[in-house]
């Protein structure tokens, strides 16, 4: 007699797998498994890097660009540095390429490409070698008979022009780290323009050209098209886009595109991509773009194409996969008692990286010291150390010792978007030299302090700060008895969590953007010392909650 076995339901694991601002993600799988390399823009460090075996449970590894030798944000503007990073491996070597913008004002950019190269995913990674500065979205391509191409969304500067003038492609050489021989514009786009982020795959005797177009809001897409020759003429998808959301207000995943494949060693396809999840009913996206993971079917000799085209909340872990359960998506939760000498693979440190001139981790044991850096709205030595928000519904707190001398002087907990988009929970010093506890913000570049009064401290030196997300609503609250965890005061003012999105940053004057936003809401711990008189404050423990 023959007992059937019971059919096991597979696995679903939940979009996004990397949650909040991690976008334009580059998938790359090699013999440790695979790898999802994403935007970082004004941060440090510069290309986060996220690990996998099995595409269902993902580690952050930390940033690859670490030190102004691979990467100096000095000066840096909101939402530019480093666009849209490419991970590859060929020659027994990473190569990661990566565009660092330098503007996008008037209709420039700016944007110098670099690349590095490293035995390891860990490194150490080379000096990068500049290679052109014609268009961002750059990536390398390894064709079959071992000679690399580097490709690129060609920009045009000139008013009245195309400012995505198509794809152009030239080949790479190994050997001298630079490009040679022509370029050629391989592919102009399609209607839906604005045509970026080229990664081209060879199979069964046609080049694939996957594009992102229609602009990285609701008409955002993923394009293909594809010829028997690498230098084109290439024919688009007759059934239209692989992946898009635009025109469906009633999915959750907003604004899909600019993705990349890869393949198991099953031979099941994946598509990595980014996405967004609006708050209702403002429609902005306060956790910035996200990478999602969707299962892809390509026939031999067929088009590659996303089950009913449209990002999906799930997907189903690869047929080889071991888990069992739904794992928790990485930089969820986090208790950080600061115990290691160096900070943590999920803070990230703002356009200055983490160096002990201004991150002390080892001054005073189990603390985190951060000299105290310049103005909110400087681009110049910041001392900012902020982690990402994973979720709509999210704690951040910490325990801060800070002794002000003045009121040139500031510490406490930030809910952070850019220089132009904040609110800073604070203790500095009135007139009198007296401690006290307040609340600034900034929104759209004006700073104000917030409706509510002034706390004093008295002689209290150590404070629990903390900041709550829920949804469209941000709070602040204090505590004076940090070590019991008690006595926690709500300050009365509700806030608008909405200012620290893409949507609300965004901002046109005809024709021409006058600021962008492309990342997304961080927390995390600011001090300001604007008299340059060397203050500083410790921080205890830090403490991130998603709920």
């Amino acid at each position: 007699m023959t007992i059937a076995k019971a059919a096991v339901a597979p696995l679903l694991v939940r979009n996004p797998v990397l949650p909040g601002f991690h976008p334009d993600p580059s998938i790359l799988r090699t013999g440790a498994g695979y790898f999802i390399a994403t935007s970082t823009f004004e941060w440090y460090p510069g290309v986060r890097i996220h690990h996998s075996a099995d595409l269902v449970t993902w580690q952050p590894l930390g940033g690859v660009l670490t030190e102004r030798r691979l990467l100096d944000l000095t000066g840096t503007a909101d939402s530019c540095g480093v666009w849209a990073p490419n991970l590859t491996h060929a020659h027994g070597l990473f190569h990661l390429l990566y565009t660092d913008v330098a503007t996008f004002a008037a209709g420039y950019w700016d944007p110098q490409n670099y690349l590095t190269t490293a035995p390891d995913i860990t490194g150490p990674w080379s000096d990068p070698v500049a290679l052109h500065g014609r268009g961002f979205d750059a990536s390398l391509f390894h064709d079959d008979d071992g000679i690399s191409w580097m490709l690129s969304m060609r920009a045009d500067w000139r008013p009245g022009r195309n400012r995505f003038a198509g794809i152009s492609i030239q080949q790479y050489d190994h050997r001298d780290r630079r490009l040679v021989g022509p370029e050629y514009l391989i592919f102009e786009g399609t209607a839906a323009g604005l045509t970026e982020a080229p990664v081209v795959h060879h199979r069964d005797g046609w080049y694939y050209l996957i594009t992102a177009e229609g602009g990285t809001g609701l008409t955002h897409q993923i394009t293909v098209a594809r010829s028997r020759r690498l230098l084109g003429p290439y024919r688009v998808d007759p059934a239209g886009p692989m992946l898009t959301s635009a025109g469906r207000p009633d999915l959750a995943l907003q604004k899909a595109g600019h993705g990349s494949l890869v393949r198991t060693p099953d031979g099941e396809w994946y598509l990595a991509y980014l996405a967004a999840r609006p708050y209702q009913p403002s429609g902005r996206c306060v956790l910035g773009r996200e990478t999602a993971l969707q299962r892809v079917d390509w026939p031999a000799g067929g088009w590659p194409r996303v089950p009913g085209g449209i990002p999906a909340e799930s997907y189903p872990a690869p047929a080889a996969s071991t888990a069992t359960v739904r794992p928790v998506p990485p930089g969820q939760d986090e208790d950080d008692h600061f115990d290691t000498p160096r900070l943590g693979v999920d803070w990230s440190t703002l356009r200055r990286p983490a160096t002990p001139d201004w991150v002390d981790l080892t001054s005073r044991p189990s603390h985190l010291r951060i000299l105290g850096g310049r103005s909110p709205m400087t681009r110049h030595q910041p001392s900012l150390v902020a982690r990402r928000v994973t979720a709509p519904r999210s704690t951040f707190e910490a325990v801060c010792e800070f002794e002000p001398r003045n009121f040139r002087q500031l510490a406490g907990v930030t809910a952070y978007y850019n220089s132009r988009n904040w609110y800073f929970l604070h203790v500095t010093a009135d007139d009198d030299g007296a401690p006290i506890l307040g609340v600034l913000c900034c929104d759209s570049g004006r700073v104000t302090t917030a409706s509510v009064p002034p706390v004093p401290l008295g002689g209290v030196r150590r404070t629990g700060l903390r900041v709550s997300l829920d949804g469209p609503d941000l709070t602040f609250a204090f505590t004076t008895e940090p070590e019991s965890g008690t006595g926690w005061r709500e300050l009365s003012h509700t806030f608008d969590a909405t200012t620290l999105s893409d949507e609300y940053a965004a901002t046109m004057t005809p024709g021409e953007p006058e600021a962008w936003g492309f990342t997304g809401a961080f927390v995390g711990l600011w001090v300001q010392d604007l008299g340059a008189e060397g203050g500083y404050a410790d921080f205890d423990r830090a403490t991130y909650r998603t709920r």
